[in-house]
């Protein structure tokens, strides 16, 4: 945690945009280099990468900035690692490229297209790092119709950025309508790389972790010589990004202009002034952490406090509640110089779930109360009986998918993985317990997949996606219904002996049944139709040694059960 920081605005300085005065030259000026730089965190020559677009920067002072998008399978974190993605990289990638060929680190310089320097399709802006500089001398030789100029605060106690733009048309553009872009970025992040030989104190440097003006910026309509457009835009910045510490001492941003969404016209640079805190005391709750919908009455959830005054913080009365409840309280001590932060645990015990919970989150009062509470919504999970179908349907990238599904006690009691490409698999899934679940999807390289669909057998859906789940998602479940299928005649087939070596008996209720067979894969194996009631042999010897799933209906309802083949 960072204790100093610099370019501090004076209090009671004049505003940012001095009296009518403009920010921005009118003077006719070339363009900037903008080069976005598509990177992560287990790239073993990204680092290779930085070097050259920081010589391209510094061969180019205040003509040439860099945007480092953490995009792809290299920035998909595991385990504990950071995840430095956002919510913007894909599209920016996207449209960068096409076909095959495309590797990391790469980059666009204006996303513009340089004929013979492309690293995939005739057409692309992505280029591999040895391009870079060529492409960017290319770039700052041409002249701009428009230039950009911009200025940025925060407060350290509100943690708003606040950011000023001006951008004046020296002539017209060829376009009637440009596009306004504003990244926010952060630095020194220490974090993993594979490259660089610095393990996990690799030092990221102007890493995108916003666009304040949305994906691909505010449409300018006003595009003509002389033409002065001014926009402000202001952003709260959140405790962290991802789960990563947001630095408001590390801030930059970077602005520029588009023709439609592709071709950057020029840009510019200006790093974040922090305005400090006018009180000397004044410690914040700023995040509580999500929390999933969830069926467990006893948890613990988690608060960020943070010191925003200018006196160090050694102690604090921290109380919370859940629903109005009784409020529980925590003694904290530490030491939080200014902008240290922490986590604190809150233990939440015997509680009553409501299908919408509020947990009330406040520290002791100090110089400003404004920042003191907060609130955070949960939801209670989804009730499912515990027999599941799971619908999976794969891309061309199967061997990357995989799922998985948890009781409380964290215990893997279902699992698939090794799939075909392109198809689609019905997985029948039986739960032995009534208990509190967790169903996790999984992509390896984490760019999701195709239509993922968990369902009981009541036809409540507790998880679907359209395939954009990016590295996994998981959700909570709770298995405390029996369902349709366990109040009919199915509720009391037995299928015995089991495990079996190979002839199993299914005692069968309904005057008519069909039964299928399912391998763990989800692929179906064996099937009968119009089987009578009474006791039924079925020989799955021919099926080989396994765990297998009897699905069996009587044209109403529908009942599973795991078999194991010996």
């Amino acid at each position: 945690m960072r204790t100093t920081f610099t370019n501090f605005l004076a209090l009671g300085a004049l505003p940012l945009m001095a009296l009518g005065q403009s920010m921005v030259s009118t003077t006719p000026e070339n363009k900037k280099v903008i080069l976005e730089e598509f990177t992560g965190i287990t790239c073993v020559y990204c680092p290779q990468g930085h070097q050259i677009a920081n010589q391209i920067m510094n061969n180019n002072p205040g003509n040439a900035y860099v945007i480092n998008i953490h995009q792809g399978g290299f920035a998909v974190p595991s385990g504990n690692q950071p995840d430095f993605r956002t919510a913007f990289g894909d599209a920016i990638v996207n449209q960068s490229y096409s076909g095959s060929g495309f590797g990391y680190p790469s980059a666009t310089v204006n996303r513009h297209v340089f004929p013979g320097m492309q690293m995939s399709a005739a057409g692309t802006t992505a280029m591999g790092r040895g391009n870079w500089v060529a492409a960017s001398n290319q770039i700052l030789q041409q002249s701009s119709y428009v230039n950009l100029a911009a200025e940025a605060s925060v407060s350290v106690s509100s943690r708003t950025v606040t950011v000023n733009v001006e951008a004046f048309y020296t002539a017209n553009s060829p376009v009637s309508t440009n596009r306004l872009n504003v990244a926010l970025l952060q630095n020194n992040t220490k974090g993993p790389q594979s490259g660089g030989n610095q393990g996990n104190n690799y030092n990221h440097m102007h890493r995108l972790v916003h666009l304040l003006t949305g994906q691909w910026g505010e449409e300018i309509t006003t595009t003509t010589q002389g033409t002065l457009v001014e926009r402000t835009y202001t952003f709260d910045v959140p405790a962290k990004f991802r789960n990563v510490f947001a630095d408001i001492s590390e801030l930059e941003v970077v602005v520029f202009m588009t023709e439609t969404q592709q071709e950057v016209i020029s840009g510019n640079q200006t790093m974040v002034d922090v305005i400090p805190s006018e009180y000397q005391n004044d410690l914040a709750v700023v995040e509580i952490k999500e929390i999933k919908p969830t069926c467990m009455s006893d948890f613990d959830a988690k608060a960020t406090i943070m010191n925003v005054g200018n006196n160090d913080i050694t102690s604090a009365t921290i109380t919370y509640k859940v629903n109005g409840g009784e409020a529980q309280t925590i003694n904290w001590t530490g030491d939080l110089a200014l902008l240290e932060y922490e986590e604190v645990n809150l233990p939440i015990s015997g509680l009553t779930l409501q299908d919408v919970n509020t947990l009330e989150v406040s520290v002791s009062t100090d110089e400003n109360n404004d920042n003191n509470t907060k609130e955070l919504t949960f939801n209670k999970a989804v009730e499912s009986s515990t027999s599941l179908t799971l619908v999976l349907n794969t891309d061309q990238y199967a061997n990357e998918v995989s799922w998985n599904i948890k009781n409380s006690a964290g215990t893997t009691v279902a699992n698939g993985n090794g799939y075909g490409n392109n198809q689609q698999y019905t997985i029948p899934i039986t739960l032995d317990e009534l208990d509190c679940y967790t169903f996790t999807i999984l992509d390896s390289y984490g760019d999701g997949g195709r239509t993922v669909t968990l369902k009981d057998s009541n036809d409540v859906t507790i998880y679907h996606t359209t395939g954009n789940y990016g590295s996994g998602e998981s959700t909570n479940f709770s298995a405390s219904v029996l369902g349709v299928a366990d109040a009919s005649s199915l509720a009391s087939v037995n299928v015995y002996p089991n495990p079996s070596t190979g002839i199993v008996n299914i005692d069968l209720k309904a005057a008519k049944n069909n039964i299928e067979v399912f391998d763990m894969t989800g692929r179906k194996v064996k099937a009968e139709a119009s089987v009578s009631a009474g006791k039924h042999a079925m020989d799955l010897s021919g099926l080989g040694k396994g765990t297998f799933v009897v699905k069996i209906s009587d044209g109403t309802n529908t009942i599973s059960k795991k078999v194991i083949i010996k």
